[in-house]
């Protein structure tokens, strides 16, 4: 009997049901009961069969709201683990609307990866976006809630896209089935962009780094983990092979490096970085063979841990500082040690040192490249992995926590914030260490070994390239001077363009008013005058008519009247 309740409960959904009630609770036996919500979440995915299907009826249609296979499941598992140390980190906070929509956004995504037709995901998929908006609201400052708005009418046109889609696509096969869609139809290309939306592709990407730095502190962590993840796996289940993806994953490896060396704020730099490496992401699943989506999934599993747990530290000195703008910080590392060391952990990994999670996941997806002969590509990605250890590897432990001091003297970061970055933290050593553990629960078999004497030299001397490249820029003055500024990129448009576009339409509309109604008093004067010539007592219409040129202008009328009604 349990174990059909268990089975009968989509994942993630008790994450949502218990959202509200349990935030209502006193203030510590609600923390205890959040985190135990994706611990209890986690074990019931874990003893549900690896391969479950689970159907339900509405109407005329069969909704398959449970599918758990090899794929889902590994993203159910890094998502709870993702929500776990989310909760843990926040557990300081006492703000009750923050705490309620974390659990509806985690349980929300979870449930969306294992959703097993299109109608389903959509309805997952709008609730991922309503529910994170409120993790940027909660910060509740100007900027915010701008951002909020901006970011929420994004996601949900994202998921407009995807329900037109799933309807066209219907209308087309007769099935609403979340599988293999490619883009040989509309529906197909709706889809496709719904999805490229929410991975952030580029010109697509703007929504990412204009809301998730305007976030709370424990807010962006939550966002970094979940909404483009979800995107990456509905692309690997409904795009794998899709050939467009390899150089679109490539431009997002490589553009956001350079907008990320010259951002000031740090947490601003995390997102060019987050979009970075979806774009191995996205070219592993453009890829598409088995070797690539293991690359994929594998990378996607480490990013969500390493990636949290930079955000984290971030978040810890934005909580103790009140900044993160680099002009503005440096020397953290004397007043917050652990933070500095668990944030250098995060650098390494996600820079893809040996014996780090990054190291072990995202080669797969380079081997995977190479092995199809797509140099350029391949050119294209090393040079993203060297630029990643400039900006995430270096820029952001080195401006926050050494570089100049700026004489900032704050506490540490409070206890749950440390035990979350040290779980975050020890996840990325694990992995790197003992990558056979990750492997075992990829998609597919696994025959690879990272650790061979040519792939860790290769990387080594590009790491070692790259940090000198770095020195040599800094001791010269030859780097990007931390400046107190905005950068704009795609947001230049709606920031910049329309605004000015608006204001020349506007400016042109109050002209072309202004001549048109000097043209209609001119006409209008024109008017009276030709009626006051002509139509005066004194004008020649004016003059009184003889009775009989009267009568014979009435004959004649009649007349015409007669042979045109005849």
């Amino acid at each position: 009997m349990i174990d059909g309740l268990v089975e009968s409960v989509p994942p993630g959904v008790l994450l949502i049901v218990a959202a509200i009630p349990v935030v209502l609770l006193p203030y510590r036996l609600s923390q205890a009961v959040m985190l135990a919500l994706p611990v209890l979440g986690l074990m019931q995915l874990l003893s549900m069969p690896a391969e479950y299907e689970q159907t339900l009826r509405v109407f005329d249609y069969a909704l398959e709201i449970t599918r758990i296979d090899a794929l889902s499941r590994v993203f159910g598992i890094v998502f709870y683990i993702a929500a776990f140390i989310g909760v843990l980190y926040a557990a300081h906070q006492r703000d009750r609307l923050q705490s309620a929509a974390a659990l509806i956004y985690a349980g929300s995504a979870i449930a969306a990866v294992f959703a097993g037709d299109l109608l389903t995901l959509f309805v997952w998929w709008e609730l991922t976006a309503i529910s994170s908006v409120f993790l940027v609201w909660a910060r509740r400052t100007e900027a915010a809630v701008k951002a909020g708005q901006r970011y929420l009418v994004i996601q949900v046109s994202s998921g407009l896209l995807l329900l037109v889609g799933a309807i066209l696509l219907h209308s087309d096969s007769g099935s609403l089935a979340f599988e293999h869609i490619g883009i040989e139809s509309v529906a197909g290309w709706l889809i496709f962009l719904a999805f490229g939306i929410k991975a952030a592709f580029p010109l697509l990407h703007g929504w990412m780094k204009d809301a998730y730095p305007e976030a709370t502190v424990t807010g962006t962590v939550f966002l970094s983990g979940f909404t483009t993840k979800l995107a990456i796996y509905a692309l690997a289940r409904g795009f794998a092979g899709t050939e467009i993806l390899i150089p679109i994953g490539a431009a997002m490896t490589a553009f956001p490096i350079f907008f990320a060396v010259i951002e000031n704020d740090l947490r601003r730099v995390l997102c060019y970085s987050l979009n970075n490496q979806l774009g191995f992401m996205v070219v592993g699943v453009g890829v598409g063979t088995e070797l690539a989506l293991n690359g994929t999934v594998a990378h996607v599993f480490a990013h969500v841990i390493y990636k949290a747990l930079l955000f984290m530290a971030m978040g810890a000195v934005l909580l103790r500082a009140g900044t993160t703008k680099a002009s503005d910080l440096g020397g953290l590392y004397k007043s917050m040690p652990w933070t500095a060391f668990f944030c250098i952990i995060g650098s390494i990994s996600i820079s893809g040192f040996p014996l780090t999670s990054g190291f072990v996941t995202k080669s797969m997806v380079l081997s995977a490249v190479a092995h199809h002969h797509y140099l350029v590509i391949s050119l294209v990605l090393l040079f993203a992995s060297a630029g990643v250890l400039d900006h995430s590897g270096i820029k952001v432990p080195f401006f926050s926590f050494f570089a100049h001091d700026s004489g900032i003297r704050v506490k540490e970061a409070p206890l749950n914030m440390r035990f979350a970055m040290g779980i975050a933290a020890a996840f990325c050593i694990g992995i790197g260490v003992f990558p056979e553990e990750l492997y075992g629960i990829l998609p597919y078999p696994v025959d690879y070994q990272p650790y061979t004497t040519t792939h860790v030299v290769t990387m080594l001397q590009l790491l070692l390239f790259a940090a000198l490249a770095f020195v040599f820029l800094w001791k010269t003055g030859l780097y990007p001077p931390e400046l107190r500024s905005v950068v704009l990129d795609i947001d230049w448009v709606w920031r910049r363009l329309l605004p000015q576009a608006w204001s020349g339409v506007a400016e042109a509309w109050m002209i072309a008013q202004g001549w048109l109604l000097g043209h209609a008093v001119r006409v209008r004067q024109g008017v009276i005058e030709l009626t006051a010539t002509h139509l005066s007592p004194w004008s020649r219409l004016g003059e009184p008519w003889p009775t009989g040129a009267t009568a014979m202008w009435a004959a004649v009328l009649l007349l015409a009247y007669l042979l045109i009604a005849y």
